[in-house]
């Protein structure tokens, strides 16, 4: 199995050593050929308007956008949710718009009101996984094909559809390897 990371921005590293430690292969995806060969692509934090621009200028917002049309799994981290949903509250800016969700990008505030939480995601068994927030966004609406994993306070935080999966916080800056090994059953399912 390889799974491809978007390396334009973000916790390009953090994800490797993550799937690293699950024995999967990764490789950087920073032009449409790194995309050969994948059998999934993980979508990183970062800055939504700045990264949906890096993929209009490296050429790679129409070949992921296809690549997840015809079924490759997509698991988008903060920016990454944002660039899989179809609608982002007061904004144009480019996504792949792969996901039936709205979203509200910096939902909790700027970088001050950064959180890291506890929180129990039944899909991932009893014990509680720990999130980290960071000026992170999350899912307003979700369509009828939207299955949501993790709500808190009446906010989607994590959700996935069809091939995708999305997540409005940092999972690989825990060390908990539960919802990149989640991603990778969809991979291999």
């Amino acid at each position: 199995m390889k799974i491809g990371i978007l390396a334009l921005q973000g916790a390009v590293r953090e994800h490797r050593n993550v799937l690293h430690k699950l024995g999967v292969e990764t490789a950087d995806v920073l032009n449409p050929e790194d995309l050969r060969g994948l059998d999934g692509l993980i979508l990183p934090g970062g800055e939504s308007t700045t990264v949906g621009k890096l993929l209009v200028r490296y050429g790679l917002l129409e070949p992921i956008a296809e690549a997840g049309r015809r079924g490759l799994p997509l698991f988008g981290t903060c920016t990454g949710l944002i660039l899989l949903s179809k609608h982002i509250n007061g904004s144009e800016q480019y996504r792949l718009g792969l996901m039936d969700t709205q979203v509200e990008r910096n939902a909790f505030g700027r970088q001050p009101a950064s959180f890291e939480a506890d929180m129990h995601i039944p899909v991932l068994g009893d014990v509680p996984f720990h999130t980290v927030f960071i000026r992170a966004p999350y899912i307003e609406k979700a369509g009828e094909g939207v299955r949501p994993l993790l709500v808190h306070e009446g906010k989607i935080l994590l959700a996935e559809q069809d091939n995708f999966l999305a997540a409005a916080f940092h999972p690989e800056l825990t060390g908990d390897t539960r919802l990149h090994a989640w991603f990778l059953r969809k991979v291999a399912g």
